[in-house]
Formats: structure tokens, sequence, C-alpha cells
């Protein structure tokens, strides 16, 4: 039985015809316009961008030419043209040149070479040294060198005289109040950056005009005329924090009175605490305040600004600091003193 597919018609060939594509005409590669002609310096045919016959496109005069012409229409007498440069002046820095010039000019150039240069000395002001010591001869003046070896062996100076100044450590080199406030300004570690602020305050304090102290809220006794504040910018930072830094806080103590009561005892503080009870009320009165510059030194500006007002009586801090006082003196009943044997 034949098979039902004709597998003959399957084995024919498909014509395959590809699309024509289209075809552009090709243009010359050697096209040329007037504005693109370029002639070669042998040519005598010229293109239209030839400006060498123009007046802007010759060479400018020389400074002194410019001068001549410029005074002669002025009617005045200008450099004199004829005369050009001489030839010393020339061959001044060229030695190739110098040795080929004729045998007279290099005399005069060598003669101008030996003589002595304008204002100076024909003597030798150098000391000299005097008999077979170390000692020099420095004139009029009767100075005599140091020689003085130090004492203990191995040294090339003396050991420094104790005790220390204040000053004189590298990691106590700084004002306390000074240092305490950069530290108090400091945030995540960044000891540079409140040392920036810290400069800013004091910059700020020693150009701010003279305080007016308030009558009713005086500073420390002993403290300087107000117009010197301003020329020490350290000690009107200092006067501001000690005049509000309160003598004592108040502690709560539970079960003091009985009956599980708490009973409020003032305990005196230190300097450094009192320094830092002032420094933080200013800092928080200082933030509180309105920023009225821009920069990453507005929060030193407000931080002056408020040690300003410290000092004229103008803050709240002088508030907080009365009460804490009036406090303390109403609760100085509590404290127990220990009774003695």
């Amino acid at each position: 039985m034949p098979p039902r597919l004709p597998f003959q018609s399957l084995a024919r060939s498909i014509p395959f015809r590809p699309t024509p594509s289209a075809q552009w005409p090709a243009r010359s590669a050697n096209r040329f316009t007037a504005s693109q002609f370029r002639p070669y310096s042998d040519s005598k045919a010229t293109g239209t961008n030839d400006r060498s016959g123009r007046l802007d496109a010759q060479p400018a005069d020389h400074v002194s030419e410019e001068q001549s012409k410029v005074s002669e229409a002025m009617g005045k007498s200008g450099p004199d043209m004829s005369r050009g440069t001489p030839v010393e002046e020339i061959v001044k820095g060229d030695k190739e040149a110098q040795e080929k010039l004729p045998k007279v000019m290099k005399d005069k150039l060598k003669a101008a070479g030996n003589a002595a240069p304008k204002g100076s000395r024909s003597y030798s002001t150098m000391t000299t040294r005097t008999g077979g010591g170390d000692e020099l001869d420095m004139g009029l003046v009767g100075v005599q060198t140091v020689t003085k070896l130090p004492t203990t062996p191995g040294l090339k100076f003396e050991m420094p005289s104790l005790p220390l100044p204040k000053d004189g450590h590298v990691k106590h080199r700084y004002d306390p109040v000074v240092e305490q406030v950069t530290n108090l300004l400091m945030r995540h570690g960044k000891k540079s950056v409140a040392q920036s602020n810290m400069a800013l305050i004091l910059q700020h304090l020693r150009t701010s005009p003279i305080p007016t102290i308030n009558p009713a809220k005086p500073l420390l006794p002993g403290a300087p005329p107000p117009s010197h504040l301003p020329l020490n910018p350290v000690l009107y930072l200092t006067l501001a924090i000690d005049s509000v830094a309160p003598l004592m806080r108040i502690r709560s103590q539970r079960g003091a009175a009985g009956g599980g009561v708490a009973l409020q005892i003032p305990v005196p503080l230190g300097q450094r605490q009192r320094r830092r009870a002032a420094i933080q009320w200013i800092m928080g009165n200082a933030s509180k305040r309105r920023n009225v510059g821009s920069g990453r030194g507005s929060f030193a500006q407000r931080i002056a600004q408020e040690m300003i007002a410290v000092v004229e009586g103008r803050s709240s801090t002088w508030d907080r600091r009365n009460a804490i006082h009036k406090l303390g003196v109403a609760a100085r009943a509590n404290i127990v003193l220990p009774k003695k044997r």
C-alpha cells in the first residue's frame, strides 16, 4: 500500500529572492566651498579668507615705536629710534657671543664686571676673632658669647627649673576655665570642633561693645571695670561663669525625716562643680535663643551673646541661681551635723 504523504513534493527546492536594497548615489569626497579654500604659500591665487592685506592683520608696533608715533602726533619729544640697544646689553648673558667679540669690547666688559657694585663698602663688616679665644670681636659693641656648658653630663642644654610654670605642661597650657568650657562644648569626641567654637566665643567677646552692669545683679567683688573686659576675653568668660555659679545643690534624701518622706538637703559644691553647673545653664539658655546668623559658628555666637547677657544681668540664669540659694537657705535646718563626743 503506497504512503499517503507525497515525499517527492517535499523535496522540492524553495526559491529565495532577496529584497533589493536602495542604492544611493555616491558623493564626491573632494567638495570645496569658497570659504574652505586655502591656497599654498607659493600659489598666486588667493581665496576669500585671505586677510593678510587688512590693517587689523598687520603686526603691532613695538612699544618704543608706538611711543615715538604718539609723541610725534602730540608734538613732544619721544624716544630716539635711530639709536639701538648697546651690544654689551645684548651679549650680557650669552658667553658664546662674548667670546666672539673684539678684544676692545672684551676688555670693556671685564672692566665693568670688576667694578664695585653701587652702594657697596670698600671695607669688610665681617666679625673677626680676637686672640686665640673663641670670642668674637663685634666692633664697637662689647658683646661676649656665652659658653656655659650644662653641668649634667650628656645634656646639650640645662635641665628646666622646678616647679614648672603653670602653662609649661603641654596638656595644661590653656586656662582652666577655657579648657573646661571646651570639654563641655565637645560632642561625639570632636575636640577640634569644640576648640574652633571656643575661639569664636572669645573672638566675639573681644569684639563686643563695653557691657552695661546692672546694679541689682552685681558681679563678683573685685571685678575690673566694664571697659577692661573686652580687652581680656578669658577674664570676661571667667567673670561671667563665676558670677552665676551656684554655691550649693539641693539633694533629695528619702526617709531622712521618717515615714518615707523625701527631705531636701543642701550640699556645697567645689569650684569645678560650680563652674560646670553655670556652663550647663548658659549652654541651655543659648540653645533656646533665636539663631541670628548662619553657618557652623552660629551656636558659638549664641553662647557668646548669653555670656554678655549674664554680665549685663539680662539672663534668666540669675533667677535660677537665686532660686537655688533661696531654697538652700530655707532647707539649712535639715542638715544633720555629727554629734560631738
